[in-house]
C-alpha cells in the first residue's frame, strides 16, 4: 500500500508518490514474445483512449511483454494513432541510472507534442497530466536543419552542423499506467510515448560549442529546496552523442526529423516526482535557469 502523501517529505526522487514499487523493484512479466498484430492494435487503442480521455488505464496481463521490438512498435503506432502536432523528440533512459531503475535494455525515445511545450517561467495546467509529474533536468537542442530518412547513418559532425541552439530544459514525464516503477515489468512508460508529457525550456544558447557540456552542472530545486544535481555527461557521455543516437534511431525506424524540432537529450538528474502546487527550478551554471509551477 502506498504511504499517505506527506507534503513535508522530499527525497532525492522528490516526493514518494510514484506508486508502491521502489526503483528497480519490479518483477518482470513472464512473457517475452512478440505481440501479434491484433495485440499491438489493442495496446495502442488502450493507451490512446487514456491519453485522449485523460484517465488511467490497466494493461491486461495477457498483453504484457518484455519483447523490446514490440514495445517500440507500440510507441510508434501510438504517435500515428494520436496524430497530435509534434514539436520534437525526447530521449528516455539515456542514462544508466534510469535504465537500472526501470530495468530497460536501452534508451527509449518519445514524442514532444506541441501543446506540451512551454517557455520558462511556465505554469503547467493540471489537464496536461494523468498520473504523474516526473521532473527530469536535461539539455535540449533546437535544429536549424532537418534529418530526412536515408540509408547511411548521420555522423556527429553532420549533426553539429544542423544545430541551431542549446536550451536547458525540464522534461516532465507521465503515463496512463499506475505504479511508475511497477509498470517497468512490461516497460509501461516506454509503451506510452516513452513517458513524455511536457517540456519547459529556458534561454536559447547559440554559442553552445564554447561550453563544456559533459561537465555542465544541472541543479534541481523543489519549492526552493535543493534536491539534487547531475552533469551533462549523463546523456550518453555528451548531449551531442545522445542527439546523434536519436537522429539515427529515427532514421532506422523510417522517421525523419524536421527543421525547427526540439530534441531533449535525456535526464542528467534522474527522476523527481512532484505534486500539484509544487514549483521546480533547474539551474545550469553558465547557461541559465528554467522554472515551472504545477497548477493544482
Amino acid at each position: 500500500m502506498t504511504a499517505p502523501f506527506d507534503p513535508s517529505v522530499i527525497t532525492s526522487r522528490g516526493r514518494s508518490i510514484y506508486g508502491p514499487t521502489p526503483p528497480g523493484g519490479a518483477t518482470p512479466c513472464a512473457r517475452d514474445t512478440p505481440l501479434s498484430p491484433d495485440e499491438l492494435d489493442a495496446v495502442v487503442e488502450l493507451i490512446a483512449a487514456g491519453r485522449e480521455g485523460r484517465h488511467a488505464a490497466i494493461l491486461p496481463p495477457e498483453l504484457r511483454t518484455r519483447h523490446w521490438p514490440s514495445v517500440i512498435e507500440v510507441m510508434l503506432r501510438l504517435d500515428d494513432r494520436l496524430g497530435w502536432p509534434a514539436a520534437g523528440w525526447k530521449i528516455g533512459a539515456a542514462s544508466e541510472e534510469i535504465r537500472r531503475a526501470e530495468g530497460l535494455p536501452g534508451a527509449c525515445p518519445g514524442r514532444i507534442y506541441l501543446d506540451g511545450v512551454f517557455r520558462s517561467p511556465a505554469s503547467l495546467p493540471a489537464a496536461l497530466f494523468i498520473n504523474y509529474r516526473n521532473v527530469e533536468c536535461e539539455l535540449a537542442f533546437r535544429l536549424r536543419d532537418g534529418f530526412p530518412v536515408r540509408p547511411a547513418p548521420y555522423t556527429e559532425d553532420e549533426v553539429v552542423e544542423r544545430i541551431e541552439c542549446l536550451m536547458p530544459a525540464l522534461e516532465i514525464g507521465d503515463m496512463v499506467f499506475d505504479d511508475w516503477y511497477g509498470a517497468s515489468a512490461y516497460f509501461g512508460s516506454c509503451l506510452d510515448n516513452g513517458g513524455g508529457a511536457a517540456l519547459v525550456y529556458g534561454e536559447e544558447v547559440e554559442r553552445w560549442q564554447e561550453l563544456d557540456l559533459p561537465n555542465a552542472r544541472l541543479a534541481l530545486s523543489l519549492n526552493g529546496q535543493f534536491v539534487k544535481d547531475g552533469f551533462g555527461a549523463a546523456a550518453m557521455g555528451h548531449p551531442v552523442t545522445s542527439l546523434t543516437w536519436l537522429v539515427n534511431w529515427a532514421r532506422e525506424h523510417g522517421r525523419g526529423i524536421a527543421a525547427g524540432e526540439i530534441v531533449s537529450t535525456g535526464t542528467c538528474t534522474g527522476h523527481c516526482f512532484v505534486a500539484p502546487g509544487d514549483e521546480v527550478s533547474l539551474e545550469v551554471h553558465g547557461i541559465g535557469v528554467v522554472a515551472a509551477r504545477f497548477e493544482p
